[in-house]
């Protein structure tokens, strides 16, 4: 079995085949029971597992407990697939596979603190500031994919998509329900924060989703403008000191600089190239 890395913890995943029943009735009859009370790993491994504990002379009650204990652990993994599958995530990004040498504005020790699901529960924000090839979108979908793995549900979506979203809702008389719809999301992972100028409509709009979650959910944005030139995304001078003073209220401030190690990789690549 090959184990399956999680944010806390390691599983075991349940191997894709199932042993081929012998022919035993009973064997036929555990296996349309499992079928019928949905206990897939139970179903998959019962019969590798009783070979094994005959072979070593478990207890009845130990043979149980391992049967127990790879259907948890094989519904846990299914659930983080699921919950990392529900964020939608663009692309798959994970934090270990982060270049902190390539940056070294970026903390490892920061970072790790995020693989910790205790500040999103707490409903603290989460603000990557950075010039474009930094970093930024692979942080934000690295600790979106660690908090999904970690149990809790995630969304992730550009600021334009989100705001269209919220305009198409709002046209359709269906925004109360869209809001809400995020509000309950554990983690808000908002990419591209301030790439576009937002007329005031959509700005007040995107407002009442950081209203509704101040506080009480967690909301993460990467965007490429310092807190200054905000005020330029949204015109209203007001508005803008409102959105800010929501995503800024007890946040994790990130700064991943302005030197693009994505488009110094690629001349690196270029010069390697021309040297052969």
């Amino acid at each position: 079995m090959t184990p399956t890395k999680t944010a806390d913890t390691t599983v075991q995943q349940v191997p894709p085949t199932r042993m081929p029943l012998p022919g035993d009735p009973e064997d036929a009859a555990i296996d349309e029971a499992c079928r019928d009370l949905r206990l897939p790993a139970f179903r998959e491994r019962f019969v590798e597992l009783a070979a094994t504990a005959r072979r070593e002379q478990s207890t009845y009650k130990q043979f149980l407990l391992d049967l127990l204990q790879v259907e948890v652990a094989d519904r846990d993994v299914r659930r983080q697939q699921r919950l990392v599958r529900s964020a939608k995530f663009p692309r798959p990004k994970r934090l270990e596979d982060f270049a902190f040498e390539k940056n070294p504005n970026v903390s490892p020790e920061v970072i790790a603190d995020l693989k910790s699901p205790s500040w999103v529960r707490e409903g603290r924000p989460l603000v990557l500031i950075g010039d474009s090839g930094t970093g930024k979108s692979h942080l934000l979908i690295g600790v979106g994919t660690a908090i999904a793995e970690a149990g809790l549900s995630v969304r992730y979506t550009t600021t334009s998509a989100l705001v269209n979203e919220l305009a198409e809702a709002d046209a359709g008389r269906r925004l109360s329900s869209v809001i809400a719809r995020y509000s309950k999301v554990d983690l808000l992972c908002l990419d591209e924060f301030g790439y576009l100028n937002l007329d005031k409509k959509g700005a007040k709009l995107l407002f009442q989703i950081f209203t509704e979650r101040e506080e009480c959910k967690a909301t993460a944005v990467a965007t490429n403008s310092p807190f200054a030139e905000w005020d330029k995304t949204f015109g209203d001078p007001r508005l803008c000191a409102a959105i800010a003073d929501r995503i800024t209220f007890r946040c994790t401030l990130i700064q991943t600089g302005t030197d693009s190690y994505r488009y110094q990789a690629t001349q690196d690549e270029r010069r390697a190239t021309t040297t052969r």
